[in-house]
């Protein structure tokens, strides 16, 4: 079998952004200077003869929702040999602070921004997770880290144990340690009330990057390995949902959209809610907005950042 191809996209053909952004060294970026948001680039990738888009997701550190959000049009289980794949791996920072784990529900997407040395460049590492589904959803806010288990045992509370048997699957009242523990290897419990929310593995990495838990977050086996690894308890965790992201590069001002979450489809955001964010993002200087490429980002929700203004060449400098 070949290996699939992955080459750089020119970033000037969609962004004209990027000369000075770093370039991804596995899921690691130096973080921007203070006047950026912006990490990454955008690459592609072809697909070999038995690829699934799930292969190809894994193979570069992105989830089932980013990479089919990205690619409307290809089959996410019969792409076909040859395709080529938009990978989004540019992205805009989430509106949080810079320190300890964030996590955007929307993007499905987790970032550590771990304490830098003293002469050190600050960095963030990012993966994709899997988040709770709308009847389990995952709760907004800031907590901690409070315990790291390596191969947990997973005690299923009564409604998840009753859910199951709805189905047919019956669940014991506590599953070992092993290949068939849905928390994976590796689980760091998060100090919210109840203490039933994690981060962990997962034996079913198909589902990473989708709304399927019952809370909790679930990681790629190799992804969770290296963040518990790294990650100390109290570590601070802060969860938001953020949906519609803006931030600025080079002075041009870039905005992300994410399709919202289940729980929000009755209520979803719209786009007086990107417009408000907009005027909000130029508020300190109003400037000239190419509303099409916004309405467009919006109706397309591909999660991958766009520009809709900039400042004047001489404002930028």
């Amino acid at each position: 079998m070949n290996k699939p191809r992955c080459r750089r996209t020119v970033l000037a053909v969609m962004l004209g952004l990027l000369g000075a952004a770093a370039r991804a060294a596995a899921d690691s970026y130096p973080l921007p200077p203070a006047d950026s948001e912006v990490i990454g680039e955008i690459l592609t990738d072809t697909t070999a003869q038995h690829d699934t888009l799930l292969d190809v997701a894994r193979r570069h550190g992105l989830g089932y929702e980013e990479i089919t959000n990205a690619n409307p049009g290809i089959d996410a289980w019969l792409p076909g040999p040859g395709t080529t794949v938009v990978l989004p791996k540019l992205r805009l920072l989430p509106k949080a602070p810079y320190a300890g784990i964030v996590i955007n529900l929307p993007e499905h997407r987790l970032y550590w921004f771990p304490p830098a040395r003293p002469g050190e460049q600050p960095v963030v590492w990012t993966y994709p997770v899997s988040i709770g589904k709308m009847d389990w959803h995952t709760p907004l806010g800031t907590t901690r880290i409070v315990q790291k288990v390596k191969d947990p045992t997973w005690t299923p509370p009564p409604s998840v144990r009753e859910e199951h048997a709805r189905r047919g699957d019956i669940l014991p009242a506590i599953v070992p340690a092993g290949p068939d523990n849905p928390l994976g290897q590796f689980a760091m419990r998060l100090g919210i009330p109840g203490g039933g929310y994690l981060i962990h593995g997962t034996n079913k990495p198909a589902g990473v990057g989708m709304q399927v838990t019952h809370g909790c977050m679930r990681l790629y086996p190799e992804d969770i390995e290296a963040l518990f690894a790294m990650v100390p308890v109290n570590t601070p965790v802060t969860i938001v949902n953020q949906p519609y992201k803006w931030g600025w590069h080079d002075g041009q001002l870039l905005i992300e959209v994410n399709p919202p979450l289940q729980e929000d489809a009755v209520d979803p955001p719209t786009l007086t809610d990107l417009t408000r964010l907009i005027v909000t993002a130029t508020r300190a200087q109003p400037l000239a907005i190419d509303w099409q490429g916004a309405e467009r980002a919006w109706r397309e929700a591909r999660g991958i950042p766009v520009v809709v203004a900039a400042l004047p060449r001489a404002a930028a400098n």
